[in-house]
């Protein structure tokens, strides 16, 4: 099968509208619009080299899609990423491997020494990653709960001394204050790609300012006025809501706070017409898997991390026969 590879163009409807079909039938467990699609790209800081690749038969159907970069907020260099969606009808057509050559050398030209992709459970998308070179490692749960009165705990009647609970958009006039504590809680965040928050315009550009951040839903708790732990909250619009993070400060922890959070969160959407909470956790996250079993999450679909060192390429096709 011939396919030709290209850019998503952000500013396309129809583009934008193909990559977010994509995404939904692969992976219906994560929150997907089409404004935070376009603004992944427009919004993406130039040390990332940013990019999300269509691929398209002969008659421009896309029928793939990707995305590949640099980890640039990782204290270590030359680390970069691909993550891959073929549509479940074109698979074993050689689509899938013409996508990730091209993706990997981007990642070559842009300066990477590393992949890392997320790839779905299951043989035949392990064995895809496997004979591209790819090596397993950890992995991560999907989860989903079915939002109602009675799958929730109760919204708590008192609050500890001392504690305030408020929505993100409280902050709206200085979100500092919540940057300063995603930076510390992401340092601690499982993963085999480290994670450094110092780049507090970076941060409004791709976090404060995506645009399925719901900062209403997003709630954050407040120990004697400084915040100690959050549940930040995406929505798309259509009765769906995701765990984008949820975490409490080091010097806050095992009180129960970001169960606090993520209860009051959550109620928040019930009221506001959420139907359907999805998260996702690491494998090896045994607190917040055991947080999110209590509140009825299950597990739904897992994936493994898998990472190849890379080699350069003598080629750069715009049209690949695969």
């Amino acid at each position: 099968m011939t396919v030709s590879i290209r850019d998503l163009r952000p500013g396309d409807p129809g583009d934008v509208e193909a990559v977010v079909h994509l995404r939904r039938t692969v992976l219906p467990f994560m929150i997907t619009t089409s404004a935070g699609v376009a603004y992944e790209v427009t919004s993406a800081h130039p040390a990332k080299r940013y990019r999300i690749l269509l691929a398209e038969h002969a008659d421009g159907l896309p029928v793939a899609t990707a995305q590949v970069g640099i980890a640039h907020e990782s204290p270590e260099p030359g680390l970069g990423f691909v993550n891959l969606q073929v549509h479940p009808a074109h698979r074993g057509l050689g689509v899938g491997s013409a996508l990730l050559r091209a993706a990997e050398e981007h990642l070559v030209a842009a300066g990477a020494v590393d992949s890392y992709a997320w790839v779905l459970d299951g043989p035949r998308d392990h064995a895809f990653a496997a004979r591209h070179g790819y090596r397993p490692g950890r992995s991560a749960h999907f989860l989903r709960l079915e939002l109602s009165e009675r799958t929730l705990p109760p919204y708590p009647a008192v609050l500890p001394p001392g504690v305030e609970l408020r929505a993100a958009s409280a902050f709206a006039d200085d979100p500092r204050p919540l940057y300063e504590a995603d930076a510390e809680v992401s340092l601690d965040e499982p993963g085999d790609v480290p994670v450094e928050l110092d780049d507090y315009e970076n941060w409004l550009a791709e976090v404060w300012h995506e645009p399925s951040l719901d900062h209403d839903l997003t709630t954050v708790v407040l120990v004697d006025g400084v915040v100690a732990a959050f549940s930040a909250a995406r929505t798309d619009g259509a009765g769906r809501y995701g765990s984008a993070m949820t975490g409490t400060r080091r010097a806050h922890r095992g009180r129960g706070l970001a169960k606090l959070a993520k209860t009051a969160s959550l109620h928040r959407a019930l009221a506001t017409g959420c139907t359907e909470a999805l998260t996702g956790n690491d494998a090896g996250n045994a607190a917040m898997l055991a947080v999110n079993k209590r509140f009825g999450y299950e597990i739904r679909a897992t994936e493994t991390r898998f990472a190849k060192r890379l080699a350069p390429f003598d080629v750069n096709p715009k049209e690949v026969t695969a």
